[in-house]
């Protein structure tokens, strides 16, 4: 089968299309003939060799990057659980590993990782809800906030933002959520109760909005430290990026590790029924074929970007 991956690290330029042997559904697996992937921030440090020590663990290369897929399934192996059947549009998070990433025409996984599409949405907007739903599904999972209590999310506009805003609005809390004066209007449209100026400063303007502190935030923009001080005393903070936080005033740090929801199929599944419902978005900003993931990567990396570059197979 034909994946993009990297051979040697580098820029978007190192990534290339590459032959690996086929893989076969084995027991408890599933196999999907991908045709969309998702292009995510994580995937440029596949590329770039940020976590270069830690890959090379798992063998030589080529290391082949992305962790959401779209496509059809197509085998199922000995003794798996699922309700799935060949020929079905599926979706599904993939935990890259050396030459299994979600950047290749088939991919193996274990049957409780993979769940219907939502009906009605293309395999490249499929491909977009996998892993950053999840990611926001486990924040709020971590903060446990209550209908009707306050939730801050930075980095609104962005994918995991954009999902927090609308997962929490679909249970039932307020949101204050940041904005650029150029995506006040996307932000909006996402449910937020409130929207106040993005910027350093954007503690002190949410609290204008919530004089307490808020009952948790949701750090999208990667800020840790400033944000703090907008978040009530024994409030909650979760952080994306593995900050561990301060332990001051009570409050409760939590570290969003999407890998945890590996193989959850119901909250996948969840995800699905609330794209159907019109609760999540699926944004698409851009699609390549797979002789272009470059030009995805690299517009990524140019910022600006709302929603997901896709690279279909």
């Amino acid at each position: 089968m034909r994946a993009v991956g990297v051979i040697e690290y580098g820029g978007p330029e190192a990534l290339e299309v590459v032959e690996l042997p086929t893989p076969e559904a084995g027991p408890g697996q599933v196999r999907i003939r991908v045709r969309a992937t998702a292009v995510s921030p994580t995937d440029t440090h596949v590329r770039a060799g940020t976590r270069a020590e830690q890959q090379a663990k798992t063998g030589p290369p080529p290391y082949i990057p992305g962790m959401d897929v779209a496509g059809v399934l197509d085998q199922i192996g000995d003794g798996a659980q699922t309700d799935l059947l060949v020929g079905d549009h599926v979706m599904a998070m993939v935990v890259p590993m050396g030459s299994h990433g979600a950047y290749s025409e088939y991919v193996v996984l274990s049957a409780e990782s993979v769940a219907r599409m939502p009906a009605g949405s293309s395999f490249a907007e499929a491909s977009t809800l996998p892993m950053n739903g999840l990611t926001a599904r486990l924040s709020l999972d971590q903060l446990n906030l209550q209908p009707g209590q306050t939730l801050a999310v930075t980095g609104a506009a962005g994918c995991y933002g954009g999902y927090m805003v609308e997962l929490a609005k679909a249970d039932g809390l307020r949101v204050i959520a940041d904005s650029s004066e150029a995506d006040e209007e996307l932000v909006a449209s996402f449910g937020a109760d409130v929207i106040v100026r993005r910027g350093d400063d954007v503690a002190d303007r949410i609290r204008e909005h919530a004089p307490d502190g808020v009952d948790g935030l949701a750090d999208g923009s990667v800020q840790m430290e400033p944000l703090v001080a907008a978040v009530r005393d024994g409030g909650g903070f979760a952080s994306v990026r593995g900050w561990p936080g301060n332990e001051e005033r009570g409050i409760q740090f939590h570290i969003t590790w999407v890998f945890a929801y590996d193989k959850d199929y119901a909250r996948l599944d969840r995800l699905r029924q609330q794209a159907e419902d019109g609760q999540v978005s699926l944004r698409v900003a851009g699609t390549v074929p797979m002789e272009n993931a470059s030009e995805a990567h690299a517009r990524l990396e140019a910022g600006g970007t709302r929603g997901r570059w896709v690279i279909e197979f």
